[in-house]
């Protein structure tokens, strides 16, 4: 008999696999991978959880706690990135993570049920570097968690009739800094902030935003809670969001179809959940390039 019991589940991945094969050759790859397997499973082991399965590339893995799953994930990612020897071409393997919160069944040392599928079509949500998990976890994590987890989409996931939320956690320390209050910047770097104030204006469809410090964080979406409402089908119910962060203006996607700028300078950039940032003046083209007469296109001035 099985027994039902609520679980953080954890699927890992090693990103680009059949590539690594192709590059390094059979043994070679074979070795790193077991290799990225083995730290994976190491950091499970080390944050009280349960290996449940490999699979090639893959592991499974459970915990008692969200707090436990998201040590061990940024564990991960954080051992196979600085490894010296887990290199294709100079460049570090990369590994995806997804996780989800909720009730299994436990038999013969396996688990089962709609919380196993859920977790495994979030690491499809991610892509290489990245820790994705619901909703469900994110309520269960501690408040220091919390506080490094964004949101990235609402999405259909295969198999599933309703959307759910899609949030990454910002596992590198760097990255979990730039979600939380300025802090203890130093008192230099806070004079040198104050003498260069500045402001990112945002046209749109005849409507101008302004982004400074007394309105630092912009939404950008088709849905009608954001500041600026794009319609379009190519375009994320959340979209985008432009903060300010420490003195830069930062464009965060958060989107299935991705963020396209193009400076006045006629230089090009893509961001896929991830964040660049913005200088100087240009458009702004969500899901698509910016067309300069679109009304689907946002205009950036950057001032100082």
């Amino acid at each position: 008999m099985g027994k039902d019991i609520e679980l953080a589940i954890l699927f890992a991945d090693v990103v680009g696999s059949t590539r690594i094969y192709e590059v390094m050759g059979d043994l070679r790859a074979r070795d790193m991978i077991l290799t990225c397997v083995e730290i994976m499973r190491a950091a499970t082991e080390h944050n009280h959880g349960t290996v449940i399965k490999t699979i090639g590339d893959e592991i499974m893995a459970t915990f008692p706690t969200a707090n436990d799953a998201i040590n061990a994930g940024s564990r991960m990612q954080h051992d196979i990135r600085i490894h010296a020897e887990l290199k294709v071409e100079g460049q570090p393997i990369a590994i995806r993570i997804g996780g989800h919160f909720g009730p299994v069944v436990l038999e013969n040392r396996d688990i089962f049920g709609a919380a196993v599928h859920t977790a495994n079509r979030m690491t499809s949500q991610a892509k290489a570097g990245q820790i994705m998990i619901t909703s469900a976890m994110v309520e269960r994590l501690a408040p220091e968690w919390q506080s490094a987890v964004r949101q990235i989409d609402v999405a259909t996931l295969k198999g599933k009739t309703s959307e759910d939320e899609l949030f990454e956690v910002l596992w590198q320390k760097e990255d979990a800094t730039s979600m939380l209050p300025a802090i203890a910047l130093g008192a230099a770097a806070a004079s040198r902030d104050k003498q260069r104030s500045r402001r990112l204006r945002l046209r749109f469809q005849g409507q101008e935003i302004v982004v400074d410090e007394s309105r630092a964080n912009i939404a950008i979406g088709r849905a009608e809670e954001n500041d600026i409402v794009v319609k379009g089908n190519l375009i994320s119910r959340l979209h985008a969001k432009i903060e300010l962060v420490r003195n830069k203006f930062q464009l965060v996607d958060q989107s299935t179809n991705g963020t396209f700028v193009t400076t006045r300078e006629g230089e090009e950039a893509f961001v896929r959940r991830d964040t660049m940032q913005l200088k100087g003046e240009g458009l702004i083209g969500f899901g698509r390039v910016p067309e300069n007469n679109s009304s689907l296109t946002v205009r950036y001035v950057c001032e100082e």
